[in-house]
């Protein structure tokens, strides 16, 4: 059973990895992705990991904050985790690129409400 109490660790450990994503993006390239295939594991990891604390999160607190696209981001995290021989460098890096700069904020805005209960 997920604990209430840890949503917060949750989110607290997704912004720290998107950081990590929104660092690699600014010294790293789509062309990197495609030939270093430790590089693009490790992208792949990092999304995996911020699917798996989406995942995490009590049933709860995704059901109260639809804001955030909760399903989408733990399904990829199970095609990463369960289809990892399918896995689209360039959807991977899309990703990268653009879906993770608009969940920080929102992130961060449900990490301040939960610290002020």
């Amino acid at each position: 059973m997920r604990e209430k109490i840890r949503d917060i660790d949750h989110l607290r450990n997704m912004v720290k990895l998107i950081d990590t994503l929104m660092e690699v993006r600014t010294i790293q390239t789509l062309d990197k992705l495609l030939s270093d295939q430790v590089y693009f594991f490790g992208v792949v990891k990092e999304v995996e990991m911020i699917g798996e604390a989406a995942y995490q999160l009590t049933n709860e607190f995704r059901e109260s904050h639809p804001q955030v696209p909760w399903r989408y981001i733990i399904n990829m995290r199970h095609v990463l985790v369960h289809g990892y021989y399918q896995i689209s460098p360039e959807r991977l890096w899309d990703t990268v690129m653009n879906d993770i700069d608009g969940l920080r904020p929102q992130i961060e805005q449900y990490i301040q409400e939960l610290e002020e209960q």
